[in-house]
């Protein structure tokens, strides 16, 4: 699949924080809430952190080992997990609950971005190895979020009457009826039985929803040795219990949080404050908050309470009932993992920039922050619209109506803007006010008075003098209006609305080896990539 790539600065999509892009300029407001500047320097600062950490690398290939039991490994997963053993081995780790079918593109550019990055850091770094690892989580009970996808504009949503933890739920009928659908509208492109045959192989009757995702980022990036850490485990979080325990006793993360957003830079806004406890309970169908109860604890609308020595002992006796929130799931990913950077997206690296007190309180060395890889694809046939219309593609990310007002005023033979007659306007009425205002001071107030008023109607009159000459730009406002619905569908971007199945069914695995040849390791930018 042949594309060409254009690379523009996150700020001027307008569709990313002030934050965000301030991190990525390295402004000095937001240097003391991370670790390590995203730059080579700062990675090999980040690897001599991590070294002195006692991760329990036996203990992970062991988990993995586990979690791969059934599944042929590639060549490569094999000396990724093989590596992992090794004290001079790091990983790069994104992290994503296991949305229905994998849920927006953005999930496959977050991963692509952890492969990309391990094979230039070993380029740079060929004494060390670098590990790409796609953290589940699983445990995110938000189904609204997760139960549905888009396609081609059209909205495909899991009814199911399951609750709780989403990678705990089951595939059930009528997610098989869901893809009996889906699979109707794709079977007729070129790779559309292939792409609809791998789903349906991954989500079969019965399995878990975890299990489905699993096995389905597997098929599509096995071949690029990604290796998936499934965290709801009770392996993975006894390794947490020291972590847990605090919590529960001290609830030390919450002033840790607090204590950060109260000297956050007031021109941000904070992401997650967290709670007093940031852990929930897991019961079957349920992940309910855990919360204070006198001496004892109680399990949020459940009638379970525990003594505090009850509560410690099933932490001891049962560690996977318990799941960090949004506060404490990064700690469980950095105690578990020999992580030296993280790839997110702008949400995630803003409350990500909340939590440096958070993992000094338990010494959990803090990795580098990378906002992850964004990418707009841009088919031939929208291209020559665009072409057409002369308009660049930084031009394509303005609102729908500033567009076509520009390339109205550009293309009308007609003077529409009444700049030259405002400031005349304007000169005149400061002539107007010193005449008055000689003759009684109290008339300069009327004239201003008047000035305001007649600048109102003079551009109203303006907004109606552009409103008219559109009417002849019919057929360029139908074409602008196509180029923002297929690209900006619901007005956001086309990584946020759109799912793979579609392009893979349009492209198969070249999609995938196009996203891959075009991400950057640390080059934070936003792509265009451009059919050829």
């Amino acid at each position: 699949m042949n594309t060409t790539a254009q690379f523009i600065a996150y700020s001027k999509t307008g569709y990313i924080s002030k934050m965000v892009t301030d991190y990525i300029g390295n402004e000095k407001t937001l240097q003391p809430f991370y670790a390590h500047p995203v730059s080579f320097e700062g990675i090999k600062a980040a690897i001599e952190q991590r070294k002195p950490y006692p991760t329990d690398r036996s203990l992970l290939v062991e988990i993995l080992k586990g979690q791969y039991q059934n599944i042929e490994l590639t060549t490569k997963q094999k000396t990724y997990l093989k590596q992992l053993g090794d004290a001079n081995t790091f990983t790069i780790c994104t992290a994503h609950q296991p949305n229905i079918f994998t849920g927006y593109l953005y999930f496959i550019y977050k991963i692509l971005h952890t492969v990309k990055l391990a094979e230039e850091l070993k380029e740079q770094l060929p004494e060390n190895n670098f590990v790409p690892i796609y953290y589940m989580g699983s445990e995110d009970a938000d189904l609204e979020e997760l139960g549905h996808i888009f396609i081609k504009g059209e909205k495909f949503e899991w009814q199911t009457k399951q609750t709780g933890a989403v990678g705990r739920m089951k595939v059930d009928k009528d997610l098989l009826q869901l893809m009996e659908r889906i699979g109707g509208q794709l079977s007729v492109f070129t790779h559309g039985t292939e792409i609809v045959g791998l789903i349906k192989d991954c989500y079969q009757l019965g399995t878990t929803i975890e299990q489905a995702t699993f096995k389905l980022v597997n098929g599509l990036f096995a071949e690029y040795g990604v290796l998936t850490l499934l965290p709801d485990s009770d392996t993975v979080k006894r390794t947490f219990i020291p972590t847990m325990k605090k919590e529960l006793l001290e609830g030390f993360s919450h002033p840790a949080v607090e204590e950060t957003v109260k000297n956050f830079p007031s021109m941000y806004k904070a992401q997650a404050s967290g709670r007093e406890i940031n852990l929930f309970y897991l019961l079957d169908g349920k992940r309910e908050r855990i919360e204070k109860d006198g001496e004892g604890f109680l399990i949020n609308d459940t009638s379970l309470k525990f003594t505090s020595a009850e509560l410690l002992q099933e932490l001891e006796t049962h560690p996977q009932k318990f799941s960090p929130n949004v506060i404490l799931r990064p700690v469980l990913q950095e105690t578990i993992l020999p992580n030296i950077a993280f790839i997110g997206g702008g949400g995630e690296i803003a409350y990500w920039l909340e939590l440096k007190k958070v993992f000094e309180a338990v010494a959990v060395p803090y990795p580098m922050l990378i906002v992850r890889n964004s990418f707009m694809f841009v088919s031939k046939e929208l291209q020559a619209i665009a072409q057409k219309l002369q308009l660049t593609y930084t031009d394509l990310f303005k609102p729908e109506l500033e567009l076509i007002n520009q390339l109205v005023k550009r293309d009308s033979t007609l003077q529409l803007s009444l700049g030259k007659e405002k400031q005349q306007f304007a000169d005149f009425y400061e002539q107007l006010k010193i005449i008055a205002g000689n003759i009684d001071v109290t008339l300069k107030g009327h004239a201003e008075a008047l000035q305001t008023q007649a600048l109102k109607k003079i551009i109203a009159l303006e907004k109606k003098m552009l409103s008219a000459e559109k009417k002849k730009f019919e057929v360029q406002q139908r074409q602008v209006q196509k180029l923002k619905t297929q690209l900006f569908f619901n007005n956001n971007l086309q990584e946020r609305t759109s799912n793979i199945m579609p392009f893979y069914a349009n492209w198969g695995k070249d999609f995938i080896k196009m996203i891959y040849d075009n991400s950057k390791g640390l080059n934070q930018k936003f792509g265009i990539l451009l059919e050829q």
